[in-house]
């Protein structure tokens, strides 16, 4: 169920509410320990949904996190979250892309060390397609996992810090 409808609206609200809580929970726990809290995704989401003015969906849609109304109509999207600690050095993989799922673009939403957005890019779904079919490695084309730097080149930043 999208939480795009009027009855759902303050559901919206309150979904936004917890993952930034959240994001400030993941926060805390990583200056504490040194390691994630594993809620990367659901803050990707959130800085997502409050950057770019997506609606969240509900309940996990197979394929995508959300949806954005555009002149050409409704965009499915998967939205993708990796921490950065050192946005001078980004290296890694993005986590796995299916492609028997139904998307339309996938965001990938680049974190810093405090959990905040610094860049989200943008690929079509032939665009990953493409790179995730080419022949070669093992990472990409069977779990579906682009290097985060592969994903840049081929996507236009859609988003960025000042």
């Amino acid at each position: 169920m999208a939480l795009t409808s009027e009855s759902a609206e303050p559901i919206q609200d309150e979904v936004l509410e917890v993952l930034r809580e959240a994001k400030v929970l993941a926060r805390r726990f990583y200056r504490l320990t040194g390691k994630p809290l594993g809620v990367t995704g659901e803050v990707a989401e959130y800085e997502a949904a409050t950057k770019l003015s997506f609606q969240l969906h509900a309940a996990r849609q197979a394929g995508f996190d959300a949806t954005e109304t555009r002149d050409d109509g409704v965009v499915r999207i998967q939205i993708k979250g990796r921490c950065i600690l050192n946005p001078m050095k980004i290296a890694g993989r993005m986590g796995g892309i299916d492609l028997r799922q139904p998307f339309d673009v996938v965001l990938l939403v680049l974190l810093d060390a405090d959990f905040n957005a610094f860049a989200m890019y943008e690929a079509s779904r032939a665009q990953v397609e493409a790179a995730l079919t080419l022949p070669g490695s093992k990472a990409r084309n069977e779990r579906g996992a682009l290097a985060i730097r592969q994903f840049m080149a081929l996507a236009r930043l859609r988003w960025a810090r000042d």
